[in-house]
């Protein structure tokens, strides 16, 4: 859920790999784009097939490419167009049934995802929001405890029980899923700050794939928390 794929210990492992090629900001803009292309295209495909195994299976696949690419990142090259086809089938198959409960929803929570993007990038493109190391720890701060939420949540479910109210559709409910989408939102901040920082400190080429990997991380998980505060408002 939320995005350890761009930090400083990760820069700090490249930096040495012999690599003569250099990352640059375009190029990452470039690899994160025909991510964002796979994506979709999975998502079409996985749009189809609402299969509960299928959806399993898809969850651990990506899983295990997140996980494969975070701890060898000269491998994101090869694993990122994997990992964005199999997040497509797995949104896709969610979105279909979002989209059969609630007629529309899928439509509104792409704008609103790409709205809240460009907000972002807007923002930190002309030093609104500048990311300090104050501002760093305070958005890092709040994933951890989403992240720490949702696991016991989880936990919980295997006993099944789960956290209260926050999954409901009354105004607790609702508003945890907006502090969700908003933590998400400047989770943004961050892989733009990072990824400038990694063409700064010349990380090798294929950190270009790295970085779009990580953004597409992000994207994912501000599209399904937006997802999921629509359907709460939709059906409250």
């Amino acid at each position: 859920m939320s995005n350890p794929a761009l930090n400083e210990k990760t820069l700090t492992k490249i930096r040495d790999l012999d690599d003569t090629s250099r990352m640059t900001v375009s190029g990452t803009m470039n690899r994160a784009g025909l991510l964002i292309l796979l994506t979709i295209f999975g998502a079409a495909v996985g749009w189809g097939q609402q299969s509960f195994p299928l959806m399993i299976g898809m969850i651990l696949l990506t899983l295990v490419l997140c996980l494969a690419i975070i701890f060898k990142p000269h491998l994101s090259p090869m694993l990122a167009p994997m990992y964005a086809l199999a997040e497509g089938v797995l949104l896709g198959s969610i979105s279909a049934v979002y989209a059969f409960q609630y007629p529309g929803i899928v439509t509104n929570a792409l704008i609103l995802t790409l709205s809240i993007a460009v907000l972002m990038l807007a923002l930190y493109r002309f030093k609104i929001i500048v990311v300090t190391d104050r501002v760093r720890s305070v958005i890092m701060g709040a994933t951890m405890a989403i992240a720490v939420t949702y696991v016991i949540n989880m936990i919980m479910g295997f006993f099944g029980t789960q956290i209260p109210m926050i999954h409901q559709t009354g105004w607790v409910g609702i508003g945890f899923s907006v502090v969700v989408v908003g933590v998400a939102a400047f989770n943004l901040l961050l892989d733009f700050d990072m990824i400038e920082r990694a063409e700064r400190q010349g990380s090798p080429k294929f950190m270009e794939w790295y970085g779009g990997f990580a953004l597409l991380v992000t994207l994912v998980w501000l599209y399904m928390e937006v997802l999921r505060l629509l359907g709460k408002v939709q059906k409250k």
